[in-house]
């Protein structure tokens, strides 16, 4: 086969685990043809990566770009630091498929912020969809629990009669069927957060059944942590799916401690024959809804049944009672930082804490997070600073934890440009490798890229990508590994990774010299059953 693209002199880190070899790289097309010695004369470009690392593509296992790629198929902040896979539709939540009022409900929400309509309902025609747009970066789904159970039974606090169990079913089934890698649920928000484990067995053993995984973002991630864990453990256990625990956490300095235990509790299982696995951003600090701070119960209905409850007078007043006895330590308000409001009057506040909010409007920290929900019509996104940085660093040298940026991709212009968002969108992968990897040293190369690339693709049974082998796509990411770093703080978060020289996508040169060429060459990356 012609050599369209010849990469030569770079140390080849294949993905395996194992320590880098010199080898050329011969692309043919959109596969590698080649893997050792290759004459220049034969290729139509040619790469010089002396003194560079050759990795496979980064695989995002946790991503959250679903319609972010609509808005900016370049994925600026994902492609520039490496990553050509991106796995969506995580925590419960996912573009497709959706139907009824919480597809209306969607719609209008993404016409109002983006003058955006995701028109389609089936999982097929998403894909469609994402193909007309020509992302630069492969990208596969996970059936949302959170957006299928809102689909059939709305968010309110409703138990799933046998049914409904079984009409649910039937969207993993389809969403499967039409290229799902398996089911992810969001049990901290709703409407998942009202159902039950056996619930979860249920729509777990269809996952199992079709050869599918099952992603948790477990019930609590802090004073009942181990209690969700076992829950989530249990679903794996009566149901044998493959289990993903989404963004593996302690939250709460109070909780720190118990990690341990968490560790004990997952490899018990793996030991039994379970097939664990959990996902982690190199951060100490979450980006969620600011919302999801409320009890369960204030979560429940639609957006305009949450405001309602949140204007009611008395039932404010419970809301805000409840608030501040879960965190009678007022210092939690400190570590809750708002990221993103949609309103001008309000930005100012973005990087602010709770507390600082607070104190300028005179106000308990549980009120000032109500006003502000009402205010925004709790259109509010939040970092919380909770996590231990002892901890992050033992929850990555697991080898069974793979890196995942639990975030959508972003841009420095344009509609997705706004916010002080989580750094961890641009630098997840560069901090891995710079951070944790030359810095630190808690991690050798070799399983840190593979903690990025084939171990990803081995859990979610991607088959042709992932590795640095022959008749593999050519989906390469060329790096230095002295100079690799991320640059984006919490301060200043939209900024680029150093270090990353090339990313080639599919056989075709997506960044060059650092620089995004404009190239989109990413496609649908559907499971095969």
């Amino acid at each position: 086969m012609p050599i369209d693209l010849l990469i030569t002199g770079g140390t080849v880190v294949d993905g395996r685990g194992q320590v880098g070899y010199q080898a050329d790289i011969a692309i043919g097309g959109d596969e590698i043809v080649r893997v050792g010695p290759a004459r220049p004369a034969h290729a139509k470009r040619l790469i010089d990566a002396s003194g560079l690392v050759v990795a496979p593509g980064f695989v995002d296992i946790h991503s959250h770009s679903d319609y972010h790629l609509f808005l900016n198929p370049q994925a600026d902040s994902s492609l520039r630091q490496g990553v050509t896979t991106e796995i969506g539709g995580n925590c419960g939540y996912s573009a497709a498929p959706i139907f009824g009022p919480a597809r209306e409900e969607r719609r209008k929400v993404y016409k109002e912020s983006f003058d955006f309509d995701p028109y389609w309902s089936s999982l097929a025609e998403y894909f469609q969809a994402l193909e007309n747009v020509e992302p630069a970066v492969n990208f596969g789904m996970l059936a949302g629990h959170n957006t299928v159970r809102s689909s059939l039974l709305g968010d309110g606090r409703v138990r799933a009669n046998p049914s409904d169990l079984e009409s649910m079913a039937q969207l993993v089934r389809e969403g499967i069927s039409q290229g799902a890698f398996g089911l992810s649920t969001g049990l901290i928000y709703p409407p998942a957060c009202f159902s039950d484990q056996q619930e979860l067995v249920y729509l777990a053993r269809e996952c199992a059944a079709q050869g599918a995984i099952l992603t948790i973002h477990l019930r609590n991630e802090g004073p009942d942590l181990l209690a969700a864990l076992k829950e989530a453990l249990a679903v794996a256990q009566a149901s044998q799916v493959r289990l993903q625990i989404s963004h593996l956490k302690t939250s709460g300095e109070e909780n720190w401690h118990k990690l341990d235990e968490a560790f004990q509790m997952i490899e018990k299982a793996r030991a039994e024959g379970l097939a664990v696995s959990c996902d982690r951003y190199p951060y100490t600090a979450s980006n969620t809804g600011l919302q999801a701070l409320l009890p369960n119960w204030a979560l429940a209905g639609d957006p305009e049944q949450r405001l309602a409850r949140l204007k009611e007078p008395a039932t404010r007043v419970r809301i805000i009672g409840e608030l501040d006895d879960r965190h009678a330590d007022k210092s939690y308000w400190e570590n809750i930082v708002i990221a993103e409001v949609v309103s001008t009057v309000n930005k100012s506040l973005e990087g602010l804490t709770l507390a600082k909010i607070a104190c300028l409007r005179g106000l308990d920290a549980g009120e000032a997070l109500v006003q502000l929900l009402l205010e925004e019509e709790l259109k509010v996104t939040c970092l919380i600073h909770s996590m231990s940085e002892a901890n992050l660093r033992r929850i990555l040298q697991k080898p069974y934890v793979m890196v995942g940026s639990d975030s959508g991709c972003r841009a420095q212009t344009g509609p997705l440009a706004r916010g002080r968002v989580h750094p961890r969108i641009f630098g997840t992968f560069a901090r891995v490798l710079g951070e944790y990897v030359r810095e630190k040293a808690i991690l050798d190369l070799p399983a840190a890229i593979r903690k990025m690339t084939w171990d990803p693709c081995r859990v979610l049974n991607i088959q042709d990508r992932g590795l640095i082998k022959e008749g593999y796509k050519a989906d390469l990411v060329v790096f230095n590994p002295d100079q690799i770093k991320d640059t984006a703080t919490y301060a200043s978060p939209f900024s680029h990774p150093q270090g990353i020289h090339y990313v080639i996508v599919n056989g075709q040169l997506a960044v060059s010299q650092g620089e995004a060429t404009g190239i989109r060459a990413g496609r649908v990356v559907k499971s095969r059953r």
